[in-house]
């Protein structure tokens, strides 16, 4: 039986958080609007092989087709040309979100090394919570003999709390594994 985050939203977060903060609409409780999982290539962006293997990654990743960005301008520090393709991305909606988030509270993240907890430091003022993978290779999709290079994946929840407080709640209801300090 697969779990339906979805409906646990509507059933059991939704009048918790109702009670917790004395919303008087339900339209009022925040909810989830996208996720966004980042991965930038670095020196390797002039290599198509390594692009189209990084791309391929997060295709299995989330499941989903991954978009290929380009610098808008050129940095020297960094040896970025303007048009020069840097990072692939993906934006998670609907359903594939909420199947995403829940391999990562309940696969993904307890496959890290010495994970004690996901920090709160994460959110931003806006609501929103954002935390950075090292490695790829938690994600069962991937083979270890069939990555090319090592490479970290910036994952984005986008919510529509006004507070960070209201943030942290609606996450924690969903299972999401913080740190109590």
């Amino acid at each position: 039986m697969k779990f339906d985050l979805r409906r646990f939203y509507k059933e059991t977060t939704v009048p918790l958080l109702i009670e917790d903060f004395g919303y008087k609409n339900v339209e009022q409780v925040p909810k989830l609007l996208k996720i966004s999982v980042n991965r930038g290539i670095g020196v390797t962006g002039t290599n198509l092989k390594e692009l189209e293997s990084s791309v391929a990654e997060l295709c299995l990743i989330v499941g989903q087709r991954a978009k290929i960005n380009s610098a808008s301008k050129s940095v020297a520090g960094f040896k970025i040309r303007a048009g020069m393709e840097i990072g692939t991305s993906v934006t998670l909606r609907k359903d594939r979100m909420y199947t995403f988030l829940v391999k990562l509270i309940h696969i993904v993240l307890p496959r890290i090394r010495d994970f004690r907890g996901l920090t709160s430091r994460g959110f931003d003022v806006k609501g929103n919570y954002n935390l950075g993978l090292t490695e790829q290779i938690i994600f069962p999709e991937l083979s270890y003999d069939e990555i090319t290079q090592v490479c970290g994946v910036d994952i984005s929840i986008v919510t529509t709390a006004k507070t960070d407080q209201e943030a942290f709640a609606l996450l924690k209801s969903f299972g999401m594994p913080f740190i109590t300090v």
